[in-house]
């Protein structure tokens, strides 16, 4: 018995999609944004004005044949999902209930959520192996055999589906239907007919094909494996330098297949010694202080973004204007009650999952001069390390000051005392950031009158260069020509030739 559903996009354009009870509703959204050509990781789909929950199959959704369903824009900003992760047979013995239970983002992979869980905070203590398992092989059931080491492939099973292909744990948690709540994730482990040391090599290899800047995530180590009476070992390295020192170790427990296996890639080697040179590098004080960029003081005294010439077809307002003004005040005619404690709480951990994705922070520092210099620091970067950084290219760097944050949020504190003082985590600075530096009150007037910047750092100063915007006035000249001509036909052969116009309480000012 087959059915189906018709998707319609936000741009009213519709696509009928044949569903079956199993099918899911994420596999709905993927066809349906395959024939409207659209990108199905921005979208989500709601009936009735509710939104779907598109981890259930089309039995359980509640939904009717012949449904409409709404395409409507997704978050840019990840959630955070409770994921559970129920083990059985003897590996759920070792593990309190057989479960254990973490947050992730909506945009974490699958493969990403089971390698956090062999990490210590993710398993509560527990040693777990769950990417590089592996049994050594016997005959008939017996003790006897040659003792080589194959794979055990992860299959997860979510809401009936499994997932086992490397195809499969590449997908986020947002990509199978959760964008929200919690999800159960079971997993068991089935035997393949590939050795460790080739399902290390291919799963490297294939993590480096689909992500070569986070391979240390890519291949679990070799070395975590375990023995026929062990089902939990230790776990994975979460270094390059652990895993290369861990693959000779696995190499030499197989003498049966050292003569035609080597003991450590090369390429492993040489991501080891990048990754070594890389860490030795970020060590340096040098290096984290010195700005990536310095900039000269503007020579005019009009802004630059003030000298650009903008048509005036840019203030005239159209249609999608008016649409957009008449829906916000629908809007401010309604009624809206305050947050739940549980929404509040939502919020903060959805804001706690996005300060955590970053990873690097570009900060700006305008000097009273005019001179301004960027650096980019790392995510755990404290206010103590943005004054260390300022007073490194100073004049005079013995000379108080103070770091302004913009829309008037305060002040920097130059302090370390924890992650309070933090600036993405303590402050909630992500992306780039403007921040102005006044002197404090006691500077002398040479310090005041000089220029900031020391003789070193102002010879790198380079000019700030403003793009140059084409103009396109001439452009928009030709292209009204047909459109002018094709409207003065419509008003000769329609009567009185009136068109919509716009009234003149909604045209936007000049400002």
């Amino acid at each position: 018995m087959s059915a189906h559903v018709e998707v319609i996009a936000t741009d009213l354009r519709r696509a009928k999609v044949k569903v079956t009870p199993g099918t899911f509703l994420v596999d709905v959204l993927r066809e349906a944004c395959r024939k409207l050509n659209l990108s199905s990781d921005k979208y989500l789909l709601k009936h009735k004005q509710k939104q779907l929950d598109l981890s259930v199959p089309f039995r359980t959704s509640g939904l009717s044949p012949g449904a409409k369903l709404e395409l409507v824009a997704k978050s840019s900003s990840p959630t955070v999902i409770n994921v559970a992760l129920q083990f059985s047979g003897r590996d759920a013995e070792q593990i309190p209930n057989g479960r254990l239970t973490a947050k992730f983002s909506s945009e974490s992979t699958l493969w990403k959520v089971l390698r956090q869980f062999e990490s210590s905070d993710a398993s509560g203590g527990h040693n777990l192996n769950i990417t590089a398992r592996g049994t050594a092989q016997t005959s008939s059931g017996s003790q006897t055999g040659s003792g080589q080491l194959y794979y055990e492939a992860p299959v997860l099973n979510i809401m009936g589906r499994e997932l086992s292909t490397m195809e499969d744990l590449q997908k986020t948690l947002s990509q199978c239907g959760f964008n929200s709540g919690s999800v159960l994730i079971r997993i068991s482990f089935q035997p393949t007919t590939k050795t460790l040391y080739e399902a290390m090599e291919d799963i490297s290899r294939y993590m480096k094909e689909v992500d070569p800047e986070n391979t240390e995530e890519a291949a679990p180590a070799a070395a975590a494996v375990p023995t026929e009476d062990e089902t939990l070992s230790a776990p994975p390295a979460s270094s390059a330098v652990d895993t290369s020192d861990r693959i000779p170790t696995t190499a030499q427990a197989r003498p049966e297949t050292a003569t035609t296996t080597p003991s450590a890639p090369k390429p492993a080697q040489q991501d080891t010694d990048r990754a070594v040179t890389a860490a030795s590098s970020q060590r340096q004080p040098h290096d984290a202080l010195a700005p990536v960029s310095v900039f000269q003081a503007p020579t005019g005294s009009v802004p630059a973004a003030a000298l650009m010439s903008v048509p005036d077809t840019v203030y005239e307002p159209t249609i999608a204007h008016a649409q957009l003004h008449q829906a916000r005040l629908l809007a401010s005619t309604h009624n809206k009650r305050l947050k739940s404690d549980a929404e509040l709480a939502a919020d903060a951990a959805a804001q706690a999952a996005r300060l955590a994705a970053v990873t690097a922070l570009n900060v700006k520092v305008r000097f009273p001069d005019g001179t301004s210099a960027q650096w980019t620091l790392p995510a755990d970067a404290t206010g103590a390390t943005l004054y260390a950084a300022v007073r490194n290219v100073m004049a005079f760097p013995k000379e108080r000051f103070r770091l302004l944050l913009p829309g008037g949020k305060g002040v920097v504190a130059d302090a370390d005392a924890g992650q309070k003082d933090q600036l993405v985590r303590g402050y909630g600075l992500r992306g780039g950031v403007l921040v102005n530096l006044n002197w404090e009150d006691g500077v002398g007037d040479e310090a005041r009158r000089s220029p900031f910047l020391k003789d070193t750092v102002a010879r790198r100063a380079q000019q700030v260069v403003v793009p140059e915007v084409p103009d396109e006035e001439a452009e928009d000249e030709e292209d009204a020509k047909p459109v002018k001509a094709e409207r003065s036909t419509a008003s000769g052969s329609g009567g009185d030739g009136a068109g919509k116009k716009l009234p003149k309480w909604l045209k936007l000012g000049k400002k």
